[in-house]
């Protein structure tokens, strides 16, 4: 095999990013240099980053006739589900008053289990998209309520995938936080965190904020790594990222706090929704809650339990991620310039 291979294939990609054609919003994406001439389809699927766009050309001679699908996890506190995510959802749909916009939920037992107590059907995304496809409906956006570009959001990539070729046309908009500034790209990493950060209570000397993520084993979970790295660089002082099930651990920040003789800890949970492991594993009154364990640990402990979703500012920046979606859905993808990427 030539050593230089994959060199080649890096060589290959290049970057751009594409402004739609009288539109606001503009979407990223990677394009492959044109010195290419016979791209095999494995390249090309390696090249499919940031907004994806799949035409079928068996249906080109459909009527268009649009929806939008945003795909959540799901969450059974309905208190919390109205606040974040159904209020999300309603902004979306002011943004598009005249589109049929379908909530469905990637977590099945989510979804058995609102069916069982509250009698509601929320479809999962397969569900969904054969309603969709039953009722006519040719060409669909789908859109994500997913912090990280993780697990739920490969079941998100998994969707487009395994249902692009039913329909005339499909785009996928990323996650909350997708690009990181690399490559000229945006900073959505930061954006994120700005956006987190008009709802954080102001930190003494002696003050500090934990941010609760969820932690995965899907290699996103670098993404903490980032965070951490832009809230130093963006100068908010005594803010620490921490997970439930990952990396960075609840440990990890205690020694951080440690060190730099923190007193009062603010609890915050980065996630969607206020649901379970906001209200148990970090609020919660048993011994293993993550409040019991930094009390213990000496700390006096604030906890602020509310879901990304009721931030006004973050909700702005999932109905971009969405309307990012959508202008993919209805431009024609325009010729974007080329760069070698090195």
């Amino acid at each position: 095999m030539n050593p230089n291979w994959k060199k080649m294939i890096v060589a290959s990609m290049a970057c751009a990013a594409f402004i739609g054609v009288g539109v606001t919003t503009t979407y990223a994406s990677y394009q492959l240099n044109p010195e290419v001439k016979n791209a095999t389809p494995a390249l090309k699927k390696a090249a499919e980053i940031g907004v994806r766009v799949a035409e079928n050309p068996d249906m080109k001679d459909l009527p268009n006739k649009d929806a939008i699908v945003v795909m959540s996890f799901g969450t059974t506190y309905a208190d919390s589900r109205k606040a974040t995510i159904e209020q999300t959802v309603a902004d979306i749909q002011a943004a598009h008053p005249d589109t049929k916009v379908v909530l469905a939920f990637t977590s099945h037992i989510i979804v058995d289990r609102i069916q069982k107590n509250e009698g509601i059907t929320i479809p999962t995304p397969e569900d969904a998209l054969a309603q969709l496809k039953a009722d006519g409906y040719t060409r669909v956006a789908l859109t994500s309520l997913d912090v990280i570009p993780g697990m739920e959001y490969a079941y998100d990539s998994a969707i487009f995938d395994l249902y692009k070729d039913q329909f005339k046309k499909m785009t996928l908009g990323t996650s909350l936080m997708y690009w990181m500034g690399q490559e000229k790209q945006r900073d959505d990493v930061s954006e994120a965190l700005k956006a987190m950060s008009t709802e954080f209570p102001k930190v003494g000397e002696n003050d500090a904020i934990l941010l609760m993520d969820h932690g995965t084993p899907h290699p996103s979970n670098a993404y903490y790594s980032v965070m951490q790295a832009r809230l130093n660089e963006l100068g908010m002082k005594n803010i620490f990222i921490y997970t439930v099930e990952g990396w960075p651990s609840l440990e990890t920040a205690i020694s951080q706090l440690k060190e730099k003789g923190i007193k009062n800890v603010t609890l915050i949970p980065m996630m969607m929704v206020a649901g379970d492991h906001a209200n148990n594993d970090m609020a919660g009154n048993t011994p293993e809650s993550h409040k019991s364990v930094l009390e213990k640990a000496g700390f006096h402990v604030s906890t602020y339990i509310h879901g990304l979703g009721e931030n006004e500012a973050v909700r702005k920046l999932f109905v971009d991620r969405a309307n990012e979606s959508w202008n993919a859905l209805q431009n024609e993808v325009p010729r974007a310039s080329h760069h070698m990427m090195h």
